[in-house]
């Protein structure tokens, strides 16, 4: 089954001397660029009734005519996989995630993953490039996140993640006692040595991240972190660079640690937490088809209030 899509517009005087694929990103806003430019380079995309190159200059007044196929994406099968469903429409979706479950599939997980769910759970996603995800979340770390169900809703969210105007809070567990919040405005980038990891890095790409203390414990604090950019790993990559890793990091937690004079039920329950502490509590953005503010919230995961009370139990003996 396939998407057949059949536009028209003209290019305005203004945009004289334009690239065309700038001028047909700004007229057929609903598709990316690079989507675009594709078309282009297929003829799909025709300048006049002639087909043209993504550079070619534009003068105005030229007719662009779109008439595409957009063939579902058949190289993942869809698998009946629970999904935790905070928000749905027919342009949007959002879901809570739980721990463990991978968001795209990959060398080591070829199925079984968020994209695999979404493709049974809306099977209209198979038309929409990535089945319609538009950020991620570690396999480890829980929380919302949203997706497109449309072409259309897929280019306007991506712009506004671009744009960083979608809101994305998370509620964090940290190692050591933090004093006070703050922001950190360092860039993130590959690790010299270990290709696998984020480090903070001058060549890396710019990073933002607010966070606030939400609970102090012995030898922990609970953190709220405000994301301005998403940069793979961004959190994990700067509460370690402040000394402060989340609990149960694999990547940048090190080596275990435990307060001094802890009982047995905290002792086991830091050994046998089994991901990083981060959860995606809260998520803000602009409805593309509305251009109402839509904003979702998520519970934290039992695993999370589990460890909080186990830390407010110690907490409270040691004082």
């Amino acid at each position: 089954m396939s998407q057949t899509l059949e536009a028209q517009q003209r290019i305005p005087d203004t945009m004289a001397g334009m690239r065309l694929d700038q001028a047909a990103a700004e007229l057929f806003a609903d598709y990316s660029r690079e989507r675009l430019k594709s078309w282009i380079k297929s003829g799909a995309l025709t300048v006049d009734a002639r087909p043209g190159k993504p550079k070619d200059k534009v003068y105005g007044g030229e007719a662009l005519r779109l008439q595409a196929e957009i063939e579902d994406d058949t190289r993942f099968e869809a698998q009946d996989i629970p999904l935790t469903v905070v928000y749905e429409d027919e342009h949007v979706l959002v879901i809570d995630k739980p721990a463990g479950l991978v968001v795209h599939p990959a060398a080591g997980n070829p199925d079984g993953t968020l994209l695999n769910a979404l493709l049974h759970y809306a099977p209209e996603l198979a038309t929409v490039p990535r089945a319609g995800i538009v950020h991620r979340l570690d396999k480890g770390t829980t929380g919302l996140m949203v997706v497109a169900r449309t072409l259309a809703a897929q280019t306007a969210l991506v712009e506004q993640l671009q744009a960083r105007t979608v809101s994305r809070e998370y509620d964090a567990v940290a190692l050591g006692t933090m004093t006070a919040g703050g922001t950190l405005d360092t860039p993130i980038g590959r690790h010299p040595r270990d290709r696998k990891r984020q480090a903070v890095n001058a060549s890396g790409k710019p990073a933002v991240t607010h966070y606030r203390v939400v609970e102090r414990f012995r030898a922990h604090t609970h953190v709220r972190c405000r994301l301005e950019t998403g940069r793979t790993h961004q959190i994990r990559v700067h509460m370690a660079h402040l000394h402060h890793p989340l609990v149960g990091d694999p990547v940048y937690g090190g080596r275990l640690k435990l307060p001094a004079g802890a009982g047995d039920e905290l002792k086991e329950g830091l050994r046998a937490f089994p991901r990083q502490a981060l959860h995606a509590r809260k998520l803000a953005f602009v409805h593309p088809a509305s251009g109402e503010r839509l904003m979702c919230r998520a519970p934290l995961p039992d695993d999370m209030l589990v460890l909080l009370d186990m830390l407010r139990d110690d907490h409270a003996t040691m004082r």
